[in-house]
């Protein structure tokens, strides 16, 4: 006889409490919990992440684009980056990009679907100038298209958070990476404090943030647990979810990748931990996830990354956009 297999009752009751309190908080320990679930809880633990994104986000997709606007020639020692001037990789290497180009590559990606463009740049932080020829671009992008304008340049100060917020951009995207307790592990060139005060900043001049990490990296599933608890006390808006996918020639080149069920598993954690916030995966999706990305959005995910990524190719828009309309979802136009 086949023994009869029951959904953890502690796991639908914190499915439930989610959904039925607004208020509700799951603790680091109950978080933890859901880590320990075995791999054939799996689909269990993907169903009620599912049920907690449509509660919350309804079936709406983000559909975000980047444009890499500034590339290489970072002074910072991220253990992962392939434009660190610490490691050797075969990305191009250019100054930021002009104007006209800024707005050409964001029409591009408008037209073939697109609802969200952000220019990123490498580098610790931009100088003035820098920071007036995205001001320019982002005005002319937000007058042609009525796109939802992000940016990600690195640290901020007050006076250019505020220009940049003037200029048309609502969004300001700045990543953790990890977490605190992991960070040494990954960058030494600045400090843990520099990245949350960033975000600090673009939330009081009253951008749209956007911060998360990358996972694979050889953090545990303590610290996975610590970044998602850190960036719900941060409260921001928008969290970005990428997997490690290993560059030759910087010091994460030889880690193995996440396998597709844990990478599942931490995305349903960041919508248990973050109910209410858009989370997007982006950077590691295809070649972490292969077959299986179509479940992101079952896992708890209510968005991603579409088109190429800073030094990586990403999966055709068309397929994206077709995956989106296949699933009975919907593309998010309204920021």
């Amino acid at each position: 006889m086949m023994e009869k297999m029951l959904i953890d009752k502690k796991l639908t009751t914190l499915t439930e409490k989610i959904i039925t309190d607004e208020n509700f908080k799951i603790s680091a320990e109950e978080a933890l919990y859901l880590t320990e679930l075995p791999d054939r809880d799996i689909f269990d633990l993907i169903a009620c992440a599912n049920k907690i994104r449509r509660h919350y986000k309804g079936d709406a997709v983000v559909t975000c684009s980047i444009t890499n606007a500034k590339s290489g020639l970072c002074s910072e020692d991220c253990a992962f980056c392939a434009q660190s001037v610490h490691h050797r990789t075969n990305i191009s290497t250019y100054p930021l990009l002009g104007e006209e180009e800024l707005v050409a590559k964001a029409l591009d990606l408008y037209t073939r679907g697109a609802t969200e463009y952000s220019m990123v740049t490498s580098g610790y932080m931009l100088n003035d100038e820098e920071i007036e020829v995205i001001c320019r671009a982002a005005r002319r992008i937000k007058e042609m298209t009525g796109m939802i304008i992000c940016s990600s340049l690195g640290i901020l100060t007050y006076d250019r958070a505020k220009k940049l917020k003037e200029s048309g951009i609502t969004n300001y995207h700045h990543n953790l990476e990890t977490a605190r307790s992991f960070f040494s592990h990954i960058c030494t060139t600045h400090d843990y404090e520099d990245d949350v005060e960033t975000v600090r900043v673009a939330k009081e001049v009253g951008f749209r943030v956007c911060s998360g990490g990358i996972l694979g990296m050889g953090e545990s599933w303590e610290q996975r647990v610590e970044l998602a608890l850190t960036i719900r006390e941060l409260d921001v808006d928008s969290i970005p979810i990428n997997f490690l996918n290993p560059i030759e020639g910087t010091r994460m080149e030889g880690r193995p990748l996440l396998s597709p069920r844990e990478a599942l598993k931490c995305i349903a954690l960041f919508r248990f931990i973050n109910p209410k916030k858009d989370i997007t995966i982006c950077g590691g999706r295809e070649v972490t996830l292969r077959d299986l990305q179509g479940l992101i959005f079952a896992a708890g995910a209510n968005g991603f990354l579409i088109g190429n990524y800073l030094t990586t190719l990403g999966r055709d828009i068309e397929s994206d956009i077709k995956l989106i309309e296949d699933l009975g979802l919907v593309t998010r136009r309204d920021g």
